[in-house]
């Protein structure tokens, strides 16, 4: 059975469940997923010495199946499972830090549309595995880890289940965090998983809570559930408008992703949700580090600096984040796709990417001021920032490609190389390629003071991109 080496990206294993064309391969079968579970048990066991794995699954269409495969796989290799259902990716990494878990696995696809799914693994304390070590877990699987098996023999691993992860969760978050006055919030769920906790979740806090498609749907029939596309917030923004909401939130597919929807009806990208997390941060805690993906505003970075902060780029990927957290001990990261990462210090958190906490932190900021949401970046110079673009390009390809433009704009611009490159142009204006981790694509971002320069930065980027025909350049507008 081959499996599609394609499918171990950077920080996680996705792929393709659902053909959309007939002559379209398909690279996770539950045959191939229970090959997966196997080898990542092996690995584990091998490498940290693992006895016991939590698994949980969001509710795309063919989730159960293909956890019921892992499981599979997993307590074939001698490993105990715990079947811990329907669950969020951040649920199943604070029941593996919680309740002193060995490992954890969700079976997901995150933000990626419906015919994808996918396998997220973490190690004890919620370590992501990640990188080189699924390269490690490829090998095993691709070489059929039953033969392992055979030299060391392993005892069956035993099955348990365990459906209260949310109950501790709630109590520990409404320890930690109360309105200082009541606000009215529209919640949308892009009928993935999160809806069905998060209602529950912020009213628990203190908030009216008015749902938009939290009703669990794997077929998510209104809209991706992805935040960080504008398109898929329009809803929320006439819901907001409509009930005269505070705020709206928006998830992602599987809870690691936050959006915002300010009283006014407008959408905000992830690092002015940041930002807004730094000042409450760096007013109690000054000279903290705050990590951050590649592609963030520079209104970020000086307003970190200006509230005696220190800011510090990482590689895009919640991984890579993460790990960068947890080198620095910095106590609190995030990324432009909405990913908000909380640390032990300060936070007294576990150091992973929450958007049920970046909510609940949001709206206890926004609790204990008089003004309004779209009120509290009233004072910051005023900038022109496009939102990511997304440009097909064959995985394949994309990595030779991005390394080319790279090549080339190092010898012209000063640039920021650890992730794809950052080209940086006179008048603090930038520009940003880089390879997409989680699916068949190049990301780009543009920021500059003006909309002519603003227009003039991306004429120069796409007039490179050109020389490339696999690069999809539909995004572009002139």
């Amino acid at each position: 059975m081959k499996i599609n080496q394609n499918i171990f990206r950077a920080y996680d294993i996705r792929g393709i469940v659902i053909a959309k064309n007939k002559n379209d391969g398909v690279d996770l079968t539950p045959e191939i997923v229970q090959q997966i579970g196997s080898a990542t048990a092996v690995y584990m066991r091998q490498k940290y010495h693992i006895k016991n794995m939590l698994v949980g699954r969001d509710n795309r269409l063919h989730s159960e199946n293909l956890q019921k495969a892992f499981i599979e796989g997993v307590l074939s290799a001698g490993v105990d499972v715990m079947d811990i259902g329907l669950i969020t990716s951040p649920l199943m990494y604070y029941a593996v830090c919680r309740y002193g878990a060995d490992s954890g696995v969700n079976i997901t696809a995150s933000h990626n549309p419906k015919e994808y799914n996918g396998i997220k693994i973490v190690r004890e304390n919620a370590h992501s595995i990640c990188g080189e070590e699924l390269q490690e877990i490829f090998k095993i699987a691709s070489s059929a880890p039953q033969k392992e098996q055979k030299t060391d023999p392993v005892k069956r691993g035993k099955l348990t289940a365990k459906s209260d992860i949310f109950e501790d969760y709630l109590k520990d978050i409404k320890k930690r965090m109360r309105l200082s006055r009541p606000l009215k919030v529209v919640i949308d769920a892009g009928n993935g998983v999160t809806g069905k906790f998060a209602p529950a979740l912020l009213r628990a806090i203190g908030c009216e809570v008015i749902e938009l498609y939290c009703e669990l749907d794997g077929n998510f029939p209104h809209h991706e559930a992805n935040p960080e596309e504008e398109k898929n917030m329009l809803d929320l923004s006439m819901a907001v408008v409509k009930h005269q909401a505070d705020l709206g939130v928006g998830f992602d597919g599987d809870g690691d992703r936050v959006g915002v929807i300010d009283e006014t009806g407008k959408h905000y990208s992830a690092d002015y949700i940041l930002l807004l997390l730094a000042r409450d941060l760096l007013t109690r805690k000054p000279k903290s580090q705050i990590v951050f993906d590649v592609k963030v505003s520079n209104i970020l970075i000086d307003e970190i600096k200006k509230l005696g902060g220190i800011p510090v780029m990482s590689k895009t990927g919640h991984s890579f984040i993460e790990a960068r957290m947890h080198e620095l001990n910095a106590p609190l990261g995030g990324e432009i796709s909405g990913h908000m990462f909380f640390g032990k210090e300060y936070y007294d958190y576990y150091g992973f990417d929450d958007a049920f906490f970046a909510a609940c932190k949001l709206l206890e900021i926004l609790s204990k001021s008089r003004k309004a949401f779209s009120e509290q970046f009233k004072n910051l110079p005023k900038i022109e920032t496009t939102p990511e673009f997304k440009a097909y390009c064959p995985d394949e390809k994309k990595f030779e490609i991005v390394q080319k433009l790279t090549d080339y704009f190092t010898r012209e611009h000063k640039c920021i190389t650890i992730d794809g490159v950052r080209v940086h142009f006179d008048d603090n204006a930038w520009g940003a390629v880089r390879c997409s981790n989680t699916s068949p694509n190049l990301t780009l971002r543009f920021e500059a003071r003006t909309k002519r320069r603003l227009q003039e930065i991306q004429a120069i980027m796409v007039e490179q991109l050109k020389k490339y025909p696999e690069v999809d350049l539909s995004w572009y507008k002139r």
